[in-house]
């Protein structure tokens, strides 16, 4: 039988698919990429197209489309055991090493972790840990969660409620009660003129203190952040920021969440971006690079403080009431297990510090050009952003769609990008060589020329 034809997809993808973050209303006219298989870092369309995957796919595929070790591990599960739950104590043995093999990478002693499907389950369930945490140890009142304007957690009520992202909130009667949020840590965009990355952490820091007493230090049960805010815009965090930050959290004692579900297993150069940045959290939240992209997986990690006061509430309960069918699914777990033990045995970190001051100089050789603001990034991650008169910062017209039209002229050039607003951002896998890392700037160099033209 003859593989569907690309019109014969993007008809049956319009009757039946209803997509995650697309406008609705116009896709049945702009219709569906169609992506049907993967190599290295590499997919191909329905048309035979082929396209380097500078994003890996949605921050994720960090090995690439074609790891023939994940294929085996995931069949050789299928084969075994390919479903089991883990309530009521039950168990199996990938889900038993998984755990063990987190808590040992963990950038902080950790003593539990915790599975789920995905990044927003995970931070749904971290806000579900810290209300029931705080009940367990008698502040049945310290249950508000800050997190940060611009931030990215996920969709689940709980989740789109913690990110700072309108779109996210919008017409979904979003935020919940009891989720605060607090300044965007965007020194180019948000510092005051003349104002050091310093002074700008430092004012933050004094600010977010400044919320906690509005609000009553015995009521804020916990802040949440992502080392570098992924889908706000790839933001990295001004000099001192977590330091000065963390010094207000331990004032307050207010639980810290670290959300490594982009910044997880290698991205920023270490194997967490808390290492890099210097957090120290009470529970961390991973997922993305953890298989690889190649299941649904999510951890969520908990440190003895936080474990041994949910374990003996449960014991007054007779039961920890949170989990999920596929929590610790055997064939999940057995994936991400290998794609740990692949990111060791091709010494995948190693490799990604080879890489960084070559995608770094690369990315930041934008800066200066006619459109680009601000470059940023860390490790394998960055973003360029736009305006229409960078040196006065006077930013596009949103009616123009600056950031979409680059990353469609990216596409244009065989590369896959992501647009946030007017952000552009890069996120290749860890597995891109240095001549990949090459041919990846060749291509956006064609479309940012052509941009240029475009908007002269």
């Amino acid at each position: 039988m003859n593989a569907p034809t690309h019109a014969e997809n993007a008809a049956h993808d319009v009757a039946a698919h209803l997509h995650p973050f697309t406008n609705l209303a116009t896709h049945p006219q702009v219709g569906p990429l169609v992506i049907t298989r993967g190599d290295g870092i590499f997919v191909e369309d329905d048309q035979g197209r082929r396209y380097l995957e500078a994003m890996s796919g949605l921050w994720c595929a960090s090995l690439g489309f074609s790891n023939a070790r994940l294929a085996k591990a995931g069949s050789d599960a299928l084969h075994g055991l390919p479903y089991y739950h883990t309530f009521n104590g039950r168990s199996n043995p990938a889900a038993i090493a998984l755990a063990e093999k987190l808590i040992a990478l963990a950038p902080v002693p950790m003593s539990k972790v915790f599975f789920a499907n995905s990044g927003s389950e995970a931070n749904d369930s971290a806000v579900k840990l810290v209300w029931y945490y705080h009940n367990a140890i008698g502040k049945p009142a310290k249950k508000k969660i800050i997190a940060r304007k611009n931030a990215y957690h996920g969709v689940t009520v709980a989740a789109a409620s913690l990110s700072g992202l309108i779109t996210n909130h919008r017409d979904f009667d979003l935020p919940i009660d009891r989720i605060l949020h607090v300044d965007c840590p965007h020194h180019f965009r948000f510092a005051e003129p003349g104002e050091t990355e310093e002074d700008f952490a430092t004012r933050l820091a004094d600010k977010l203190e400044q919320r906690i007493l509005e609000e009553g230090p015995d009521t804020v049960g916990a802040f949440i952040a992502e080392p570098v805010m992924g889908a706000g815009g790839v933001l990295v965090p001004p000099a001192t920021y977590f330091e000065k930050v963390q010094k207000v959290l331990a004032k307050y004692d207010v639980l810290l969440i670290a959300d490594e579900v982009i910044c997880g297993y290698g991205r920023t150069g270490e194997m967490f971006g808390s290492t890099t940045f210097g957090l120290k959290p009470d529970i961390l939240t991973s997922a993305k690079a953890l298989s690889s992209g190649y299941v649904p997986i999510s951890a969520v990690m908990v440190n003895e403080k936080v474990h041994a006061a949910i374990a003996a509430n449960s014991g007054k309960i007779g039961t920890f009431g949170h989990g999920f069918t596929y929590s610790g699914h055997p064939v999940a777990c057995a994936i991400a297990l290998e794609t740990l033990q692949v990111y060791e045995d091709e010494h995948i970190l190693a490799h990604v510090k080879s890489l960084v001051p070559q995608f770094q100089k690369a990315l930041h050789g934008y800066q200066g050009r006619k459109y680009v603001g601000e470059v940023r990034g860390v490790g394998l991650i960055g973003a360029i952003e736009l305006y229409a008169d960078p040196g006065r910062r006077v930013a596009f017209d949103p009616a123009q769609k600056a950031g979409y039209r680059l990353a469609e002229l990216a596409l244009a050039q065989g590369l896959i990008v992501r647009a946030m607003g007017d952000s552009v951002a890069f996120c290749p896998p860890l597995i891109t060589t240095a001549a990949e890392m090459d041919d990846l700037f060749v291509r956006f160099d064609r479309a940012m020329a052509i941009f240029e033209e475009t908007f002269a």
